[in-house]
């Protein structure tokens, strides 16, 4: 990249400086981070806008180009909360900066709140002086959803309720930050900001370097240790909670889970025994030590909380309760996010702390309280109602009833202060304070002011409560958007704390040397679920890949005549009727050009290539903390390439041409799960499913192609394939024959596309994996996959006519649902504890 003292004159840089900040100016009424109520630009402002001034416009756009680009290839994205489909992330290009004294100010304030927090949940939960003593009202913590019950007079294992702790927070009217929300329930966010700082720092590594940018690695080193702080075992496996893929921040909690090197589990993957948290894994029952979760509350245990919960795990409450878990946080810890305690927090503080708060917030009145809720009725057009609970998720600040909307609907607000003053809380909430953001118009990039909120995190560690050096920014796109909660028309911004000295490098090396290890880990059952349908979708995707490429061009040599030439000709049909059969067309009898298409590029066509594709990337996206950058940017070109317009004629010789590069891409795909993936039980689960799909395939092919009655033409497009011509001219010289032909892409064990090869690949595979018998006794996969083996080797060519393949694809298909029965199987009687060994 070009350094910066290479960008540009001094006169280009004051230009463009000039231009982008010129009209720039505060919103009416509303704080801003860049401009002072003076006008004057703030703390490190014109820092970061002098820097990036030195850069061109077009490198600029370059830039963000490759932000966006490297977004797309890591499969970075978001859910909107409800909504099943995936977005970009949105990653804005403008970060959010702050000065090194005004961060030590605000991470102080941070500190004090969180331990507040912490001194509120310990009382509530255990003697109850702060109700006693008329500090907090009984009714505010007994009609709490939050308050959990079960949970009274427990004693957190390792001594802490709240181990993260966030804050969203935003400038005042006087300028200065003040809380807006408190979050101890489960706070999201922390993988945002990180996948923001690894976009970023790699966009603008120069100007990230230059400004002194705090890193992060120090901070989530320290975090790990605080979350494994208290177990009872001294190398204690962590694991993180999430409710599943399909969760808004699934990807969130993916990229913490690899970051952090923690186990990412869904409650199916948990299951309580003798007392303890244990993870199902492909080897047995292994114990969990210290959970993470990121599930609400009151999901956590269906047994003793909601009992139609499907996220979290029975019993789980009791392992809390003997001390043998550590939790992050401790469920009932979401109390402190109700709106009606910002009313009583000033005085606790100097109750608990004997001190102020250093970070407050808006002036804040309960009306379940006579004086506050008298205050709010004599200043109803004045104040913002709001639940005094926590809103529904995804609710944001929706759930707010400002004055415009007090002002319209007066009569039932009226109404609901009279029948449950309770439920309400009264505030002066000033409209949100603005930052800088880019935009575009026809004379270059400009800066505007655009409403901003930000979430900073701390973390109780051995060494005490740590402040992340940048924080979770949300940014709406327009002025009437609120960025509380992430959405379409929301981006978010990387939060930049300047040094004010270099940054120390030696910060970010492990404090001690960690033992060496050579253990593979071990694997959730869902994972391996997952890895297996991976291989066996891309290995599907290919076959409908090749079935096209066959139908669409010559096979090219003397082993088979051109069968383009025909196109309804006797091989040709059972290609279209295979494609038939196997959902990748909806009729055999469509022209070539739209067959082909609609086989490779069908979004509503179950069976083409494309929804294969979708398919892994499905599977892909539940194993995000387990596949590498350069696998997700092949799935990404795999889907683009097969995306085309269904609206759009394309000729042969297009879709030849793109069904070629996705072979092209496929084999890359398999190469890097070959030279990528750790030999442990993950690649074993991905190769299995990707030769068991490739073995029934061929068992296909034949008895399409390489049946009794085959003629050249027919055994030709059998050993295209398979990609196999190459290794059949080089063996025989007399042109393609039925046996030949079976015995190379069948029996022959050293054609890496026989089903023989498959199958001994699949025994080996079979009997690396953990056995969870200590009898000595094959499992029944095991037996089933020696027995296929066996055939194999003493079968002659002449053995397989159509009734011995379709006999062996039922064998394979049987195989199959017997891994799957070993180790997949979920729900009541997966993987019942009376059958599992190994535990540890």
């Amino acid at each position: 990249m070009t350094p910066l003292g290479d960008l540009g004159d001094a006169a280009g840089c004051a230009e463009r400086l000039a231009r982008w900040t010129a009209g720039y100016s505060p919103l009416p009424g509303r704080p801003d981070a860049y401009l002072a109520p003076d006008g004057s630009p703030r703390g490190a402002w014109p820092r970061l806008l002098d820097r990036l001034g030195r850069l061109s416009e077009p490198e600029m756009m370059a830039r963000f180009v490759s932000a966006e680009r490297h977004i797309r290839d890591a499969g970075i994205s978001f859910r909107v909360y409800g909504d099943q489909r995936e977005h970009a992330w949105p990653l804005g290009s403008l970060p959010l900066v702050i000065e090194a004294d005004e961060w030590r100010a605000l991470s102080a304030g941070l500190v004090q709140r969180a331990e507040l927090m912490e001194m509120i949940l310990a009382d509530v939960y255990g003697p109850g002086d702060l109700v006693a003593g008329g500090f907090l009202p009984a009714a505010l913590v007994a009609g709490s959803p939050e308050f959990l019950r079960p949970l009274h007079g427990l004693q957190p294992p390792g001594g802490r309720f709240l181990k993260l702790y966030a804050a969203d927070i935003g400038r005042g009217p006087d300028g200065r930050w003040q809380v807006l929300a408190d979050r101890t329930q489960a706070p999201s966010g922390m993988g945002w900001a990180l996948e923001n700082r690894m976009v970023l720092a790699r966009t603008f590594p120069d100007v990230f370097d230059e400004l002194r940018v705090e890193r992060f690695p120090a901070f989530f080193q320290a975090f790990r240790e605080g979350l494994a702080a208290g177990a009872e075992r001294a190398d204690p496996r962590i694991c993180l909670l999430t409710s599943g893929p399909y969760s808004s921040t699934y990807v969130e909690q993916a990229a913490l889970a690899r970051y952090l090197g923690l186990l990412l589990v869904e409650g199916d993957d948990l299951v309580m025994q003798d007392g303890r948290l244990h993870v199902r894994t492909v080897s047995g029952l292994k114990r969990a030590d210290a959970l993470w979760r990121r599930i609400d509350a009151d999901y956590l245990d269906p047994l003793e909380l909601n009992p139609a919960s499907r996220l979290g795990v029975p019993g789980v409450l009791e392992a809390l309760r003997n001390g043998s878990l550590v939790m992050c946080n401790i469920p009932g810890s979401g109390l402190c996010e109700s709106g009606a305690l910002g009313a009583y927090l000033p005085g606790i503080a100097r109750r608990l702390l004997g001190e102020d708060l250093k970070l407050g917030g808006p002036p804040t009145w309960w009306c379940g309280d006579p004086d506050g809720l008298a205050h709010v009725r004599d200043n109803l057009d004045a104040l913002t109602l709001r639940p005094a609970a926590t809103p529904q998720r995804g609710a944001g600040r929706d759930a707010i009833l400002g004055p415009q909307a007090l002002a319209a609907d007066r009569e039932r607000t009226v109404a609901a202060l009279r029948d449950r003053p309770f439920d309400y809380v009264g505030q002066e909430l000033d409209p949100l304070s603005t930052m800088p953001s880019w935009e575009r118009t026809g004379s270059g990039l400009h800066l505007v002011p655009r409403p901003f909120v930000l979430r900073v995190f701390a973390a109780h560690t051995p060494s005490g409560w740590q402040v992340m050096p940048g924080g979770f920014c949300r940014v709406a796109e327009r002025d009437n958007l609120d960025p509380t909660e992430l959405r379409l028309g929301i981006r978010s911004a990387d939060v930049w704390v300047l040094s004010d000295k270099p940054v120390d490098s030696t910060r970010l090396v492990q404090t001690r040397t960690p033992r060496v290890r050579r253990i593979p880990g071990h694997l959730p059952a869902r994972a391996a679920d997952g890895l297996f349908w991976f291989g066996r979708y891309a290995e599907r995707a290919e076959a409908v890949i090749r079935l096209v490429v066959a139908h669409l061009r010559s096979i090219g040599d003397a082993l088979a005549t051109d069968i383009r030439g025909n196109p309804h000709g006797p091989t040709a049909e059972r290609i279209r009727t295979l494609l038939t059969e196997w959902g990748a067309a909806s009729a055999a009898g469509l022209p070539t050009a739209i067959l082909a298409q609609e086989a490779l590029t069908g979004r509503e066509v179950r069976g083409s290539a494309r929804a294969h594709i979708e398919s892994a990337r499905r599977n892909a996206a539940m194993l995000r903390n387990r596949l590498s950058g350069e696998a997700w940017r092949v799935l990404a070109d795999l889907v683009e390439l097969l995306s085309l317009d269904p609206g759009r004629a394309f000729t042969e010789s297009q879709l030849l041409g793109r069904a070629e590069r996705a072979l092209s891409h496929l084999s890359a795909l398999s190469g890097l799960s070959q030279e990528n993936l750790n030999r442990a039980a993950g690649w074993h689960f991905v190769d299995l499913g990707r030769r068991i799909e490739r073995a029934i395939n061929t068992c296909d092919f034949a008895l399409a192609f390489a049946h009794d009655e085959a003629n050249p033409e027919s055994l030709g497009v059998m050993l295209a394939l398979c990609d196999s011509q190459i290794s059949y001219g080089a063996r025989y010289l007399e042109g393609v024959a039925l046996d030949p032909v079976r015995d190379l892409v069948l029996l022959d064990p050293y054609n890496p596309r026989s089903i023989a090869f498959q199958a001994e690949a699949i025994a080996r595979h079979l009997a690396e994996l953990p056995s969870l018998s200590a009898d000595g006794v094959p499992e029944p996969q095991c037996r089933l996959a020696a027995r296929i083996v066996a055939e194999f080797r003493s079968s002659e060519a002449a053995d397989f006519d159509a009734v011995g393949m379709a006999r062996m694809e039922a064998e394979l298909e049987r195989l199959a649902d017997s891994i799957g029965a070993r180790y997949f199987a979920r729900g009541p009687e997966a993987m019942r504890p009376h059958k599992l060994a190994g535990l540890g």
